[in-house]
């Protein structure tokens, strides 16, 4: 185990200087002169589902909206285009199983690669949720026999990862394993608990893991939970123990019954940190509503007919939110942060979680989250100058970046490796 870096609230280790010598394309320098450099898109994944915008890239209409896996409909989605691409640049897609493949043999791939294919027109990053998963498993596998269940799972995972190949570079591979084999679907187990339960949690991870890194080697591969105690700890544990290869720890931080604070979510950090592997907050929420009860276990079984945004949560909301991104930031380890629904619209359990009203106005949360996510992280059009040999420095968050100089226009990365050795740039 890898001893954790320590959080830095000033964030200094996200941004990075590089030195640029700017050469005419005959090699002669750019020498005093005048240059426009702006960032262009951040590193650091900044997500969101992509839900909203399935039927939008997908061409539904009221009358044909095709298959729902929640959010807007396309009407809406049109009007929250712009508020999402304003600050998110990774989106993830829904790949539960009940839904994706409701009948047998009939996977709805088309209408997740047209969605796929429209984020990444738009220069989002895609991650594909989850691959296994016992929640949301079919019903028409349900009573078939444990081998015939083992065999599906590996068809299913090697065949989402292949058709999708190129387009979503990241899998949550397996979802909440820890209560995976324990899992109570009320009256009948699901099929996929009844694998897990007949495997192993660590089996039921090789599975996962192998037959997505066999199908897609390139693509990275997450060990997402919601169970942030040592038995989540243990299971990583064994896990790379094991040998199976993970590529970053998820970690879900649906927060309705009230924030984790400062102190909280740093000691999570540095616990799941200790592995040396990225961290991913896979889905983060914060209400912007009365919050659910503290007796509540099972977030589940909090069902009330209405769960209103409120004035003082949305305040509530705003101020939590940036909190929690700054101190999420300021962990080294941490290189994702999913936040889970950009508005209200079919949140999950109906709760006021999202960024943006069901009406289509953003919250404070929202415009919170975009001054520091474009502002406050984000070099805008800066004017700087080259010196006698067409050298100068910038500094800026890890990304990609632009150049203008005199007519013509480059591009060029920023990041610990470009630190160090500069970059020359040729429009």
């Amino acid at each position: 185990m890898n001893q954790p870096l320590s959080p830095d609230p000033t964030l200094r280790h996200r941004s990075h200087e590089v030195t640029l010598r700017l050469l005419r394309p005959d090699g002669t320098a750019y020498a005093d002169t005048d240059v426009v450099v702006e960032q262009t898109r951040h590193a650091f994944a900044f997500g969101n589902v992509g839900f909203d915008f399935i039927g939008l890239a997908n061409g539904d209409t009221a009358e044909s909206p095709g298959a729902v896996f929640g959010g807007a409909d396309a009407e809406t989605a049109e009007r929250l285009v712009d508020l999402w691409l304003a600050v998110f640049n990774t989106a993830t897609l829904p790949f539960y199983w009940s839904g994706f493949e409701p009948v047998r043999g009939e996977p709805e791939t088309e209408r997740l690669l047209t969605a796929a294919r429209w984020f990444r027109d738009r220069g989002v990053s895609l991650k594909g949720h989850p691959l296994a998963w016992h929640t949301l498993s079919p019903a028409w596998l349900l009573d078939a026999p444990a081998e015939e269940v083992e065999q599906v799972l590996r068809a299913r995972i090697r065949r989402e990862v292949t058709a999708f190949d190129g387009l979503v570079d990241t899998w949550d591979a397996i979802n909440e394993l820890v209560i995976m084999p324990v899992f109570d679907n009320e009256d009948r187990q699901n099929a996929i608990t009844r694998l897990c339960r007949r495997l192993g949690r660590i089996p039921m991870a090789r599975l996962a893991f192998e037959e997505a890194r066999a199908a897609g080697p390139g693509v990275r591969l997450v060990l997402n939970d919601f169970n942030m105690s040592t038995a989540y700890e243990c299971l990583i544990e064994g896990v790379l123990e094991a040998g199976i290869r993970v590529d970053a720890i998820g970690l879900q931080s649906h927060m309705h019954q009230g924030y984790w604070g400062e102190e909280r979510t740093l000691e999570i950090l540095d616990r799941f940190a200790r592995f040396g592997l990225p961290l991913h907050l896979s889905e983060t929420t914060l209400l912007s509503g009365d919050l659910m009860p503290a007796e509540i276990e099972d977030l589940n079984d909090h069902q009330v007919p209405s769960w209103p945004s409120t004035p003082e949560g949305e305040a509530r909301q705003a101020d939590e939110l940036v909190r929690h991104y700054r101190t999420l930031l300021s962990h080294p380890s941490v290189e994702a942060i999913t936040y889970w629904g950009l508005t209200d619209l079919g949140s999950w359990l109906g709760a006021p979680a999202g960024l943006v009203r069901a009406d289509g106005t953003p919250k404070p949360a929202y415009d919170a989250l975009h001054r520091l996510v474009k502002d406050e992280w984000w070099l805008g059009p800066t004017r700087l100058r080259t010196d006698a040999e067409g050298r100068m420095k910038v500094r800026g968050w890890a990304g990609d970046y632009r150049v203008d100089i005199e007519d013509s226009t480059a591009a060029f990365e920023l990041g610990p490796d470009t630190s160090r050795t500069g970059v020359t740039v040729t429009p």
